[in-house]
């Protein structure tokens, strides 16, 4: 008999010290699925994304160039519209570096089709030897990042990752 009033004073405590609910964070943008929102890459967490990876691997941080997210922008838009995975797809690289007049001694590109957030693309990209190489590349400074959507393509979501010293 003495164990159901202390029960009941202490769920009448416990009541008493609950706490408000406090609102959840919000999901981080590379999990953001940018096929069914039609969204934008997040350049800023891209940038921390890899900058962190190259520091962890020896290399320096990048730095966002929004030279680099146009040409970047440019390429994805070229690819969907193409519906075409290709780095050639509006010329070689170079050569497109070169026609905007974009200054560089070094670059690397990185493309990819089919992910549909950052977190995939970035993974994608660490398990590919030569996507790899190109993201821990030492002489790389600056990036630019950029997705392009094709609603009726397999693909549905373009990547460009361009990378520059």
């Amino acid at each position: 008999m003495v164990c159901i009033p202390v029960l009941t004073a202490l769920g009448i405590s416990l009541g008493s010290c609950s706490k408000p609910e406090l609102p959840l964070p919000s999901m981080p943008s590379f999990y953001t699925n940018l096929a069914a929102n039609k969204g934008q890459v997040d350049a800023g967490a891209a940038r921390d994304m890899i900058s962190i990876y190259r520091r962890n691997n020896g290399a320096s941080v990048v730095s966002l160039d929004p030279e680099l997210q146009e040409l970047a922008q440019q390429q994805a838009l070229a690819m969907a519209k193409a519906d075409s995975m290709s780095h050639d797809v509006r010329g070689s690289l170079r050569s497109r570096l070169d026609g905007a007049g974009y200054r560089h001694g070094a670059a690397v590109e990185n493309i990819s089709a089919g992910y549909h957030t950052l977190a995939e693309a970035f993974s994608g990209w660490r398990q590919s030897r030569s996507h790899n190489e190109n993201m821990l590349n030492g002489r790389m400074r600056r990036m630019g990042i950029a997705v392009a959507h094709a609603p009726q393509s397999k693909y549905k979501v373009y990547w460009a990752l361009i990378m520059s010293d």
